[in-house]
């Protein structure tokens, strides 16, 4: 597969006005400018918000012109594109201080020796009520109104407020200032990018491209999301990193090792060869993990992960695994519980009734702590474990 077409599919699930214009853009040998904007509404990023920061990457080893630009100044309203709410209003100091941890997870995917960063607050923060009058008057309010998250909180009584159309008219304008050639962003983004292909069409005569990534699917097979909690965050330990991954349905391998490794494409189909072949799902999963591990920590960090899951859930030896210290209580419940391996006496009690505690590697089926307990003895709660001080 040659660059530009690993460019044109890997991890693209559309591209606008169409695959075939942008491919002949990009064997002119012309330097493009590409962007990829990302809102400072959180202060991490999470593996798939990291599926076009890879692309824009790829965009830079081949020499264009792109930029990472911070939505300091759109974040004031927050996009709801794929909300079913009016989005929480941020203050300035919530974006400054989120914004301050966003280009150190960054940097795990981007070389921003070859990619420069703006902040959108550059050029919105000067544009005059009479500018903004102006620009409105490329769109239409029933476009947004149309849209079918909008569309449904209007049914269902919810307000929308006026501000939140704005947001497609300013990352439009974010595209327009850039002189963009191409937009990257997710599927759910696909309305506001538009905005940006108006402008460079209304004001430059100029066709720009849209590339919208897929959505990468998070721990419980939904969308990767901030606020559903199945998200594996950049900046993850790479223990708690690994076991993210080994916790994946097997069908997700393949959509993995494509959008959050940096593996070819040709290594991959090797991968999936293996997997049709009936090859253990199991180990080609610990391949994975090790390998987005080694990507966004490094190689001992990866070694170390994979051996503690090996140690830890597959031989189910404890023993050369740094472990919390804990103390016992009176029960076994209540040692849980004290001990962070169950949120509540009953919730550990309910563990003790399925079976799935064990005192160094034996079943208590009972909330009575053993009588020869001693300190180093490890307890286990389904895949959580502590050692007695």
């Amino acid at each position: 597969m040659d660059k530009i077409e690993e460019l044109l599919t890997r991890g693209v699930q559309n591209i606008i006005p169409s695959k075939e214009k942008l491919r002949e853009l990009l064997a002119s040998g012309k330097k493009l400018n590409v962007y990829l904007g990302i809102d400072p509404t959180a202060t991490h990023i999470h593996i798939g918000n990291a599926v076009p920061l890879r692309k824009l990457q790829a965009f830079a080893e081949l020499g264009h012109n792109v930029t990472f630009l911070i939505g300091d100044f759109t974040a004031l309203i927050g996009d709801t594109s794929d909300k079913d709410a009016e989005r929480p209003v941020l203050t300035s100091e919530q974006i400054q201080k989120n914004f301050e941890t966003y280009k150190s997870q960054a940097e795990k995917i981007l070389d921003f020796k070859k990619v420069k960063v703006h902040f959108n607050s550059e050029w919105l923060k000067n544009l005059s009520f009479a500018d903004i009058i102006k620009l409105t008057q490329h769109f239409s309010a029933g476009d947004f109104v149309g849209r079918e998250l909008i569309k449904k909180r209007l049914v269902e009584g919810k307000k929308v407020g006026l501000h939140e159309l704005f947001y497609p008219v300013m990352q439009g304008y974010d595209s327009w200032f850039l002189d963009t050639d191409i937009q990257l962003g997710g599927t759910d983004q696909t309305f506001n990018m538009q905005a940006g292909r108006v402008l460079q069409k209304d004001l430059r005569g100029k066709e720009s491209f849209i590339i919208a990534n897929r959505f990468l699917e998070g721990t419980d097979g939904r969308k990767m999301s901030k606020s559903w909690g199945n998200a594996i965050w950049l900046t993850d330990e790479p223990n708690d990193m690994f076991g993210k991954v080994m916790s994946l349905k097997d069908e997700l391998i393949i959509s993995y090792f494509t959008l959050t490794t940096d593996l070819p494409m040709e290594h991959i189909n090797i991968i999936k060869k293996r997997l049709a072949s009936g090859e253990n799902p199991m180990h080609i999963k610990k391949e994975l993990a090790h390998q987005i591990v080694l990507e966004l920590h490094n190689t001992e960090a990866a070694n170390a992960a994979r051996k503690e899951f090996e140690l830890r859930f597959q031989k189910g030896d404890l023993s050369q695994v740094d472990l919390p210290l804990i103390t016992a209580a009176g029960t076994v419940s209540e040692t849980l519980t004290q001990a962070g391996l169950a949120e509540s006496r009953s919730e550990a009690k309910r563990l003790i009734n399925q079976r799935a505690v064990k005192w160094n590697n034996q079943l208590l089926t009972s909330d009575t702590l053993p009588s020869d307990r001693k300190s180093g003895d490890i307890i286990k709660a389904g895949r959580k474990a502590a050692r007695l001080q």
